[in-house]
C-alpha cells in the first residue's frame, strides 16, 4: 500500500513510518520543513515533502494523521474518506506480533526506552516505536523480535490495543481536552488491561533483590521505571542475574528533555559555575518530581521556568500546581503553550500565576515569553545556581540560545534604553531585563500639571491627569474627546525637531521612540469652552498607585463599560486590585508585584475577549 504519514517529523509519526516501511509499504510523509528527524528518515528511504500541499496525498491508499495537525488541513481535506489516526494505526500492528505496550499517565518514554535497551543488551532482536530519542538512540527500529511501544492515551486510542504485555505506569487524571471525567480516563486504561495478555503494574511489583541497590541510587519515580523494565524482561524467560548485570548501563542515560542537562555540555562539564537542565514535565506529579531532582542537584539557588501546556489541563489541575513547585527559590511562568486549543476560561497562564501566587511564600513571577523567562534567570543566576526549564510546548526551544549565553559567561548585552516621564503611563517588569528606563530631561520633563497651570486656556481638559509632559505626548493622553497632540506643533525627539504631523499621533499612541526634550505648542490653537477646574471636577480621583485608565476605549465603546459589564471590580491578583469606583483603573495595593498588575490584566481582557469579542489594547505601555 502506499501510506501518506502528515505530520511525519514527530516522535510518534517518525516511529510509526519506520515499522510501516518495515511491513513493505510503500511510505511518504510531510512536514512544515526539514528537520534532523526528517533528515534521517530519508536516509532510511522515506520521501518526506517539505510544507503541506493536497498533491502530497493525491495517490495514496491511505492517509494518516497525527493529532496535532489540524482536521481541516490540506491533505486531510484532499484525503476524505482514505484518513486514519495514528493511534489506530500503530494499535492494528501491536495486534498483530508479540508487543511490550508501555502506558501511564508518566514515565512512559523512560520505561519504553529502558525495556527496549534491557532486552537488546540481553540478546533480544528488538522492534520498538517510543515517543523520544536518548543519544545514539532513535525513535524507532526495525526488529525481528518484540515490539516495544510508547502506548499514548491522550486521544483515546489506548483502548484499541490488544498487547501481549501492557505496561502500566502510574494513572492520574490527565488529557481533559479528551476525556471529560476521570472516569473516563481511567476507563480507557482498564479496556487496555483487559484486552492484554498479561500486565505489569509498575505501581505495585515486588522487590527483586538482585537490582535493589541500583534502585535505591535512582530517583524514586526512576525507580520504578527500571523495575518495571527489568520485571519485564525476567516475564519473557531472563534470569535476574542476567538482569542485574546489564541494567546499570541501561538507566545510566535518561531519554532526551528527562532531565537532560543543556549547560554545562560535555566539552565544558567541569569548568561551569551555573546548571541549565531541560525536562519534558508537564504534568504537576511529574513537575514535582523534577523540581525534587534539581533541588538535590543545586547548591545555590533554584529557579524554575514553566510553560503550561494546554488551556483544558491548566484549568483541570489547577489547585495540583502549586506544589509541583515545592523547593524552587523562584519560580517564573511563561504564556500558556495552547496546542492548537483555544482559551478556556480558568486555564489561562495568568490563572496559574495567582494560584501560585497565593499559595507560595517563594517570588513567583510572570513572563511575556519563553525567551524573556530565561532573559531573567541568565540575568540573576550566580555560581551554584541551577535554572530549571518545564514543559513540553515553546520552551524547548531554548536550549540553543542557553548554551549560546552560557558560553558567552551570561554577558549582558547593551540594554534597551526606554524614555519615560513621570512613569505613570508604563508597566515596568519584575523580572531582570536587558532594558533601561531613562527619565525624560528638559521642558518636557515638567509635570502635567505645571503646563496645564500656565495655559489653562489651551489643554483645560487635561487637568487632573497624572504624569509628565513627556509622557502625554509620547502616548498623546488626553480625556473629554480630546488629546494632547491637538496643542502640538512641533517635538524634539534626540536633538531634532519633527512636526507634529510626522510624529505618528494616533489614539493613545505616536511613532516617537527617542528621547523627548523640548516641544512647541501651537500659537492660535482652537479654544476649548471650559477652565481646568470645570474638567477637573468632572474627573474621579484616582487612588495612589494607579495608572490612570489601563486599556484604550475599543471603536465606538468604552473599555470602562465593558469591564464593568463582565464584573472586572471584584478582581484581585496578589496586591493588585481592581479601583471599585472604575472598572478601567488597576490599583497597586499594598505588597503588588508587577507580576501581580500584568496576570490581573490579563484576566480583565480575557473576560472581555469571551464576553464581547473584543480584544482590549493597553493604554499602560510594556503591558504586550
Amino acid at each position: 500500500m502506499k501510506l501518506h504519514l502528515v505530520g511525519i517529523g514527530g516522535v510518534g509519526m517518525a516511529g510509526l513510518a519506520v515499522l510501516l516501511k518495515a511491513r513493505g509499504h510503500e511510505v511518504s510523509g510531510c512536514d512544515l520543513g526539514p528537520t534532523p528527524r526528517t533528515r534521517w528518515l530519508e536516509s532510511l528511504g522515506i520521501r518526506v515533502f517539505a510544507g503541506h500541499d493536497p498533491s502530497h496525498v493525491a495517490d495514496a491508499d491511505m492517509v494518516i494523521a497525527t493529532p496535532a495537525v489540524p482536521s481541516d488541513s490540506p491533505e486531510l481535506a484532499a484525503a476524505a474518506g482514505r484518513v486514519k489516526r495514528r493511534g489506530e494505526v500503530l494499535a492494528q500492528i501491536v495486534g498483530e506480533r508479540d508487543t511490550i505496550a508501555v502506558c501511564g499517565s508518566h514515565g512512559k518514554t523512560t520505561t519504553a526506552t529502558w525495556t527496549a535497551k534491557l532486552l537488546m543488551a540481553l540478546g533480544e532482536d528488538v522492534a520498538w516505536c517510543i515517543g523520544g530519542e536518548t543519544g545514539d538512540f532513535p525513535v524507532a527500529r526495525a526488529g525481528s523480535g518484540p515490539l516495544v511501544v510508547e502506548a499514548d492515551e491522550s486521544d483515546g486510542t489506548l483502548a484499541l490495543y490488544k498487547a501481549s504485555t501492557l505496561v502500566v505506569n502510574k494513572v492520574e487524571y490527565d488529557h481533559p481536552d479528551h476525556f471529560p471525567t476521570s472516569a473516563d480516563y481511567y476507563a480507557c486504561f482498564d479496556t487496555a488491561r483487559r484486552a492484554a495478555a498479561d500486565v505489569v503494574e509498575s505501581e505495585s511489583l515486588p522487590e527483586m533483590p538482585e537490582i535493589s541497590p541500583l534502585l535505591a541510587s535512582l530517583a524514586p519515580h526512576n525507580a520504578k521505571n527500571a523495575r518495571a523494565a527489568a520485571e519485564v524482561a525476567v516475564r519473557r524467560g531472563h534470569s535476574p542475574k542476567d538482569v542485574a548485570q546489564v541494567l546499570p548501563e541501561v538507566v545510566s542515560e535518561l531519554p532526551d528533555r528527562r532531565f537532560q542537562t543543556v549547560w554545562p555540555t560535555p566539552r565544558q562539564n567541569g569548568g561551569a559555575s551555573v546548571r541549565v537542565v531541560t525536562d519534558y514535565a508537564h504534568h504537576p506529579t511529574e513537575m514535582a518530581c523534577a523540581v525534587a531532582m534539581a533541588r538535590e542537584a543545586c547548591k545555590g539557588r533554584l529557579f524554575v521556568l514553566f510553560q503550561p501546556h494546554r488551556y483544558s489541563r491548566t484549568k483541570a489541575l489547577l489547585s495540583s500546581f502549586p506544589a509541583a513547585f515545592e523547593g524552587a527559590d523562584e519560580v517564573v511562568l511563561c504564556p500558556t503553550y495552547a496546542a492548537f486549543e483555544k482559551p478556556v476560561e480558568g486555564g489561562d497562564v495568568a490563572d496559574l500565576y495567582k494560584a501560585v501566587r497565593e499559595a507560595l511564600r517563594i517570588p513567583v513571577r510572570l513572563a511575556r515569553s519563553c525567551d524573556e523567562a530565561w532573559v531573567h534567570a541568565r540575568n540573576s543566576m550566580s555560581p551554584g545556581d541551577m535554572t530549571l526549564l518545564l514543559g513540553a510546548g515553546d520552551i524547548i526551544g531554548l536550549a540553543p540560545k542557553v548554551v549560546a549565553d552560557c558560553a558567552a559567561g551570561l554577558r549582558r548585552p547593551e540594554p534597551l534604553r526606554v524614555f519615560i516621564g513621570a512613569g505613570t503611563n508604563t508597566w515596568k517588569s519584575d523580572l531582570s531585563l536587558d532594558v533601561e528606563y531613562v527619565r525624560t530631561s528638559g521642558p518636557a520633563g515638567m509635570p502635567g500639571a505645571e503646563l496645564v497651570a500656565r495655559r489653562p486656556r489651551l489643554v483645560p481638559w487635561m487637568a487632573g491627569i497624572p504624569g509628565t509632559v513627556g509622557g502625554w505626548i509620547r502616548m498623546n493622553a488626553g480625556a473629554f474627546g480630546h488629546s494632547f497632540s491637538e496643542a502640538l506643533e512641533a517635538v524634539e525627539v534626540d536633538g531634532r525637531w519633527i512636526p507634529a504631523s510626522e510624529c505618528g499621533f494616533g489614539y493613545r499612541t505616536s511613532s516617537i521612540t527617542g528621547e523627548i526634550s523640548d516641544f512647541r505648542l501651537k500659537d492660535d490653537p482652537d479654544v476649548v469652552d471650559g477652565t481646568p477646574s470645570d474638567f477637573l471636577a468632572r474627573r474621579p480621583r484616582f487612588p495612589a498607585g494607579t495608572f490612570g485608565s489601563f486599556f484604550k476605549n475599543p471603536p465606538n465603546d468604552f473599555a470602562g463599560r465593558l469591564l464593568e459589564a463582565v464584573g472586572a471590580k471584584d478582581m484581585r491578583v496578589g496586591g493588585a486590585y481592581v479601583w471599585e469606583r472604575h472598572a478601567n483603573v488597576i490599583v497597586r495595593g499594598k505588597d503588588a508585584t508587577p507580576s501581580d498588575v500584568l496576570a490581573l490584566a490579563s484576566l480583565m481582557r480575557s473576560r472581555v475577549m469571551r464576553r464581547f469579542g473584543i480584544l482590549l489594547e493597553p493604554e499602560v505601555r510594556g503591558i504586550q
